[in-house]
């Protein structure tokens, strides 16, 4: 049948109805996946339009998966990250929901904790095991929505749970009637999704959870989970790891609105970010990030990544705080005693330092010259070079400008006697046999020495 749809405005077929394929034996995708081998890509060249939703926005799970491959976090750190998170979102609430476990005492402290504050975002959610005692938990909590776990591929069905696929479609929609009973809101992880058979299992199933929430009035949250970092963000690539055709085909053949579907995902090969972007432009609402995007295995995608994706794609922060990444970063770095890796972009000791000299000569001339952005205004953090036996007198004069406060007529140039003493000093120690840079400390002691203690911090 032709129907005008909604979100083009176009008549439309509508007479895909794809049922649930009960295979005998699991479909691996073993073309694609031979676990002997990287995982390859396929094409079909059928392409998706491009449709990013009025309203895009990010939610967290750095309380939930972030802390399934760290230390787990004391309920005080984690009031002090949510509040962190909620200044960072700003007054939109553009960081929308965290998740939670609530299974044992620091958890439910945590909640309360986070609960006292009153803040309006990000919301608190939970992530349960599917039981009928859980959700009831979960109500009694005065949580609106909890996420449960149905996994959708073989590889899971099969393997992990030991079921046919219409065991599993059936176990896992006794859960969701559980949830609409207890009167929660159900978050359906898709586990696995991009290893998964879309229109044999995933579009069947979603379809069954879109009738039980038509039926009931309660919506049904669709989070695309791609587990183990398959999915790419090329267009026209063959489903299982299309994210534009996975999203795609959630609102087309299922009907799950934007709003109501949100993408997850890793970062085994190195594209979290860039699939999380994908899943905004091609129709999802909402992706899913932690701090840091520390998370199982290589992690999840980077919450303070996809705050700087927002920016770039609305050519506004929308009142969002980019200089709290800093704070948190600090706080993850000084109370926390998170090693963050320092080349790591926005949050890393040195994601804008540098140490070549012809970059710093650039950099004394013209920060805009070799500095992403204006980083001193967007995040606190100027940019600056390290001292090195590549530095050269441009590195030292911007390295004590930087450091000194230097500006105007003060400043110091590549002809300064400061720097020129500095430079003879910095090449001896390198002559000497060190590769290291040069410490803050030592350079700020030999410029006291120089300077006998007239130039101060």
């Amino acid at each position: 049948m032709l129907e005008l749809s909604p979100k083009t405005n176009l008549l439309e077929e509508n007479d895909y109805r794809y049922s649930l394929q009960d295979v005998k034996d699991p479909v691996l995708y073993r073309d694609v996946y031979d676990y002997d081998e990287i995982p390859k890509v396929a094409f079909n060249h059928r392409r998706v339009p491009m449709s990013m939703p009025e309203d895009i926005w990010i939610t967290d799970t750095s309380f939930r998966d972030g802390q399934q491959s760290i230390n787990p976090y004391t309920p005080e750190q984690i009031e002090n990250l949510f509040r962190l998170m909620s200044k960072l979102g700003g007054p939109y609430g553009l960081i929308r929901q965290t998740e939670f476990f609530i299974y044992s005492k620091r958890d439910r402290e945590a909640i309360e904790r986070c609960m006292s504050l009153g803040l309006r975002f990000p919301e608190i959610t939970t992530w349960i095991r599917a039981s009928r005692e859980d959700f009831r938990a979960v109500r009694d909590l005065g949580i609106r929505e909890t996420g449960i776990l149905v996994s959708c591929s073989d590889y899971h069905i099969f393997k992990k749970l030991k079921k046919t696929r219409r065991e599993a479609m059936e176990m896992y929609l006794a859960t969701v009637k559980d949830a609409f009973e207890a009167g929660v809101m159900p978050r359906c992880h898709l586990e696995d999704v991009t290893r998964a058979d879309f229109y044999g299992f995933v579009v069947p199933f979603v379809n069954e959870l879109m009738k039980l929430s038509e039926e009931t009035g309660i919506p049904v949250r669709i989070r695309a989970c791609d587990t183990m970092g398959y999915g790419v963000p090329y267009t026209e690539v063959a489903l299982p790891r299309s994210v534009p055709g996975i999203i795609y085909g959630l609102q087309h053949y299922s009907g799950v609105k934007s709003e109501n579907l949100e993408w997850h995902g890793h970062n085994d090969f190195y594209k979290a970010v860039a699939n999380a972007a994908t899943a905004w432009l091609y129709g999802a609402s909402g992706v899913n990030c932690t701090l840091l995007g520390i998370g199982e295995r290589t992690g999840n995608v980077p919450l303070e990544a996809m705050v700087m994706e927002y920016a770039s794609l609305r050519g506004s922060l929308d009142g969002m705080d980019p200089t709290v990444i800093t704070e948190i970063a600090d706080y993850y770095r000084n109370e926390i005693g998170y090693p963050i890796p320092p080349m790591t972009p926005f949050v890393g000791r040195n994601f804008n330092v540098t140490r070549a000299g012809i970059h710093a000569d650039g950099l004394l001339k013209d920060e805009e010259i070799y500095n992403i952005f204006n980083t001193e205004k967007l995040l606190n953090r100027p940019a600056t070079v390290a001292i090195s036996k590549n530095s050269g007198l441009a590195g030292i004069a911007y390295w004590v400008n930087r450091t000194y406060g230097l500006a105007g007529e003060k400043q110091v140039t590549k002809q300064s006697g400061l720097v020129l003493a500095l430079k003879d000093w910095v090449d001896e120690q390198y002559e000497d046999g060190r590769t290291a840079a040069l410490s803050n400390e030592e350079l700020e002691k030999k410029i006291a020495e120089l300077t006998d203690g007239k130039l101060k911090l």
